[in-house]
């Protein structure tokens, strides 16, 4: 069987683990509550399931710059997928209970060149809507290694959504709210990088948790540049993963991320905000 590529169905996965070992990727997380998802997946998860932390594993430590999500040092994440199980040729499938981390993490290790990891469509829910198996036995992988061969082009540091010229377009995935500049706890600054669209990252799944199809996500994105004519951000790199998977299954080059989103663009003084 073929391994469907960026999303993956219950079903799809059902076949598949049946058929070959794979490294499935529980990356469950509250934003509001940091210990949330690592709780949800003790209690129960995908059986063999490997928990990923967004703050302990998907990040690096926040510095002045960057973010509160920084992205984590290629090495260091890749040692992680490496005790994971994760190596060249092995398939990956990230699940969540909302989207944006498996996203997260499916972009993470598409940035570091390994393409063979899928998110499983409508999370861990779907998976147990369909009375399939679940467990609380602690997983343990078979280290792999794993190899990181960055891929430079997928970025776009802040000097280059500053300085980008006519005709790149800048797409915010914060809700409309945040985007127009209404008031916010998260960062000091309120509104939005001059000149960007808001495409609400919520809005690439359905209210069933499932993704949007292809045509659907192509209406969202309509008017926009290709390629790396478009940079995603969002409030900390998290949650612009959405639309960049969106991207992809709509088969449109995903274009690049600002990996420090506004809550970088925020602490860069000089850098303009528009409202």
């Amino acid at each position: 069987m073929s391994f469907p590529r960026p999303l993956i169905s219950v079903e799809q996965l059902r076949d598949l683990m049946a058929q070959e070992r794979m490294v499935l990727a529980d990356c469950r997380f509250n934003l509001a509550n940091s210990g949330a998802g690592r709780e949800a997946y003790l209690e129960s998860h995908l059986p063999g399931a490997i928990y990923f932390h967004l703050d302990e594993d998907l990040s690096s430590p926040v510095g002045p710059h960057g973010g509160r999500h920084p992205l984590p040092e290629p090495e260091v994440l890749a040692a992680k997928l490496g005790r994971a199980g994760i190596g060249p040729g092995v398939r990956v499938v990230a699940y969540d209970d909302n989207g944006a981390m498996a996203a997260r993490f499916w972009w993470l290790l598409t940035w570091l060149g390994h393409d063979e990891v899928a998110v499983l469509d409508g999370g861990f829910a779907a998976w147990v809507a369909a009375g399939l198996p679940v467990t609380a036995d602690e997983s343990r992988p078979k280290a792999g290694s794993f190899v990181p061969q960055p891929r430079r082009e997928m970025i776009a540091e802040m000097p280059e959504v500053r300085e980008r010229p006519a005709g790149v377009a800048v797409v915010d995935a914060r809700s409309p709210q945040r985007f127009a500049g209404e008031p916010d706890p998260l960062d000091e600054k309120q509104g939005h990088i001059p000149g960007a669209v808001n495409r609400f990252w919520g809005d690439a799944l359905r209210p069933d948790g499932f993704w949007r199809p292809p045509a659907e996500q192509l209406e969202r994105f309509a008017g926009l540049p290709a390629g790396h004519d478009v940079i995603h951000h969002c409030g900390s790199g998290v949650t612009a993963c959405p639309n960049l998977l969106a991207m992809a299954l709509a088969g449109l080059p995903m274009g690049r991320l600002y990996p420090g989103s506004w809550s970088d663009w925020c602490t860069w003084p000089e850098n303009p905000v528009e409202r």
